[in-house]
């Protein structure tokens, strides 16, 4: 199985001298999914904006899909995005947009035609369960469902990678493992997912991969805090 993401002895400075990543080396593989965990501030965020070129590292070397982060020019990052799907925590939807408007964004940053965005944000939206309310401004879905919008706008490009940052913190535990097996049922069909998360009892429940994060160094999965009894 070849590595879709591959960090080599990556760090990661701030101006002010805070270091949000120190020599961290991991790979995931393609096709598989994994968490990232660790308190705030352990530079959770700070390695998927790596991953996804948001920002680039003080040292170390950040290789995804095969290709070198490094050598990606300012004017290629748009492209180099493409293969990527990035959902947050805090939904990032436009609200004077419809539902298909916003699931649509990517494709027509694309130049898409119009007969293509139709077709791929509908099965983007079937695939999260919301094709009835395409005409539906985000305000008025519930969080859960606001949620599900940015989802599907981050596969609507069938990127082979995922990443996601803290995408159930803002929902209860039935949505958010809702939302879980949503990213499985992707893992199921050969995409890679790297989700951030806070979500202890949903990690241990799962059985993929984690990757701590402590002080922005790799720690020992083994020093995750224990979900608390139910």
């Amino acid at each position: 199985m070849s590595d879709i993401i591959h960090f080599h002895r990556v760090s990661k400075r701030y101006p002010g001298g805070n270091d949000a990543l120190s020599e961290v080396s991991f790979t995931l593989g393609s096709g598989e999914m994994a968490f990232l965990t660790g308190h705030s501030g352990a530079g959770k965020s700070t390695l998927l904006k790596l991953t996804a070129l948001i920002e680039r590292p003080t040292r170390g070397q950040v290789v995804i899909n095969g290709q070198n982060t490094a050598k990606v020019k300012r004017w290629g990052v748009p492209k180099f995005r493409r293969q990527i799907g990035m959902i947050f925590q805090n939904f990032s939807l436009l609200y004077d947009r419809t539902v298909f408007d916003n699931v649509a964004l990517p494709l027509v940053i694309r130049g898409e035609d119009d007969k293509t965005i139709a077709r791929r944000v509908r099965a983007a939206l079937d695939t999260v369960g919301l094709l009835k309310k395409e005409k539906q401004h985000p305000i008025v879905l519930s969080g859960g469902e606001q949620q599900r919008v940015g989802i599907a706008r981050a596969i609507v490009t069938k990127p082979p990678l995922i990443l996601a940052d803290e995408p159930t913190g803002n929902l209860d535990p039935a949505l958010s493992a809702e939302i879980m097996d949503l990213f499985q049922r992707f893992n199921d069909v050969g995409v890679s997912l790297l989700i951030a998360t806070h979500d202890i009892p949903l990690i241990e429940r799962m059985p993929h991969r984690v990757i701590n994060l402590a002080g922005g160094r790799l720690a020992d999965p083994a020093d995750l805090p224990k979900a608390e009894p139910a």
